[in-house]
């Protein structure tokens, strides 16, 4: 019993420690806060009202733009056909020279054909 007491004692002068110390912290985190606060507020201040000019008269609104877009151009068939067929030429190129097995052909064939 006496060996439990000592822990719980211990236990709690240690946090009771932990405690003041973690409090004596915060309060001076947050007096240097308040410090920077009140150093920006005063560069931040306006001149007295005496210096001051007065504010120029707003502008007229700038009159509205008209935007025409445009639809883009339609794709060139026969270039997109051309480059499918090349790209097919140069497949079956690869596969005669036995560079591609037949399934590898087939399936780039059907990559090609399908985009």
């Amino acid at each position: 019993m006496p060996g439990l007491v000592r822990g719980v004692a211990r236990t709690a002068a240690i946090a009771g420690t932990a405690t003041a110390v973690s409090n004596r912290v915060s309060r001076r985190q947050a007096g240097r806060w308040a410090d920077q606060d009140q150093q920006q507020a005063a560069e931040q201040a306006p001149p007295p009202a005496a210096y001051q000019q007065a504010p120029p008269p707003p502008a007229a609104p700038p009159p509205p733009q008209v935007v025409v877009m445009q639809a883009p151009p339609p794709a060139p068939v026969e270039q997109d056909m051309s480059a499918k067929l090349g790209q097919l030429q140069q497949l079956a190129d690869l596969h005669t020279q036995g560079i591609l097995s037949d399934a590898e052909f087939d399936q780039q064939k059907q990559r090609i054909l399908s985009s």
